[in-house]
């Protein structure tokens, strides 16, 4: 096992998430990640043998191989959050190589990057660490400002640069939610044929969605229907934001208003929370979500975040306490790294990593 760069417990500064030992669905319902995860988990789909291999790959690759978790550098961010914003507190990465050289270095399991940046970087790249291919973005131009993710290559050019994966974004509730299921799907059939894992940022997004001022984008109820939709369409990995509050349905059906269908249940039973899904613990919160992604037969890794400086070390490695202790597989962390120099974002990205590492840090 890799030696770890930091006390997990020391940076939390608080034992009280790695104590939490009541979860309300027990981890012996959950497929947890393992090294064997691919034989034990994988292999039972109907997922090709070539799947299985860039699967397999991705598992055996950085600091986190042969463990079954992931550590993800995702940067997409210059399409979705435009170039400008996302590289000005540290320009070299507007040059893609350098956002290939952070993964490396930062002994990550794959890239996950735009058909520009991973096809600009291929020849020198694609068979050291695994590429994953955003194919989809919400472009950022469109005056006023619009919110829909739209195709920016094909699945072919995926599998022509070499690439293990292809990653695909839906705003699940946006009124374009119904064309992206559509093509997502018929192009994760594709990039099955063709051998490649996928992954789904299963992102919910409609103005609805904030109720009396309280924004349920990230509450556990809201998004882990969504990610239940994203493994119905067979991805393979599904990307969430961890959960930051519950009862979206609940404000969702208050006053004269009706959406969806929900039992409260799902909060008294499956999230320790109240029948309104006021409270419960975050990892109880987290493994909701995995739980909807097939009892994690299609894993779950958290998203981290946008950077705040001082408290990044802190926020990451807390959201990866929560991800790994819910059953999760990993994080997949963008601008905590990168919107730094190199080696304080590699030494951030081991950071996060070394949650997974270590064996103190256990499955609730």
């Amino acid at each position: 096992m890799a030696n770890l760069t930091i006390d997990v417990a020391k940076v939390l500064e608080d034992d009280a998430l790695l104590s939490f030992d009541s979860p309300a669905i027990s981890k012996d319902r959950l497929h947890v990640p393992s090294g064997d995860f691919v034989d034990r988990v994988v292999a039972m789909t109907d997922r090709n043998q070539n799947v299985l291999n860039n699967y397999q790959r991705i598992l055996n690759t950085g600091r986190l191989a042969g463990t079954g978790y992931t550590s993800i550098l995702p940067v997409d961010q210059g399409i979705e959050h435009s170039a400008g914003a996302s590289f000005a507190p540290n320009p070299d990465y507007f040059d893609p190589s350098n956002i290939i050289e952070l993964a490396i270095e930062g002994g990550c399991n794959a890239v996950a990057s735009t058909f520009g940046v991973l096809g600009a970087t291929a020849r020198k790249y694609a068979h050291k660490i695994p590429y994953i291919v955003k194919f989809n973005h919400n472009e950022l131009m469109t005056y006023p400002n619009t919110f829909n993710q739209i195709p920016f290559g094909n699945i072919k050019q995926c599998w022509e640069m070499g690439a293990a994966a292809v990653g695909a974004t839906i705003y699940f509730g946006s009124d374009e939610s119904e064309a992206q299921i559509q093509y997502v799907a018929d192009m994760f059939a594709e990039a099955h044929d063709y051998g490649m894992v996928t992954i789904l940022w299963c992102y919910i997004r409609n103005s609805a969605f904030k109720v009396n001022g309280v924004d349920y984008h990230a509450s556990a109820d809201l998004t882990s229907q969504a990610n239940h939709l994203g493994v119905t369409i067979q991805a393979d990995i599904i990307k969430q934001k961890l959960p930051t509050n519950n009862g979206g349905y609940t404000a969702l059906n208050s006053g004269d208003s009706s959406y969806g269908k929900f039992n409260t249940g799902i909060y008294t039973d499956l999230n320790s929370s109240d029948e309104k899904g006021q409270g419960g613990h975050p990892i109880d919160l987290c493994r909701y979500q995995v739980a909807n992604c097939y009892m994690g037969r299609s894993p779950l890794i958290n998203s981290g975040g946008e950077s705040k400086g001082a408290s990044d070390l802190k926020d990451a490695v807390t959201t990866a306490v929560i991800n790994k202790r819910a059953g999760g597989m990993g994080l997949i962390s963008g601008r905590k790294a990168f919107q730094r120099p190199r080696n304080e974002g590699a030494a951030l990205l081991n950071a996060i990593q070394d949650v997974y590492l270590d064996e103190k840090v256990t499955i609730a």
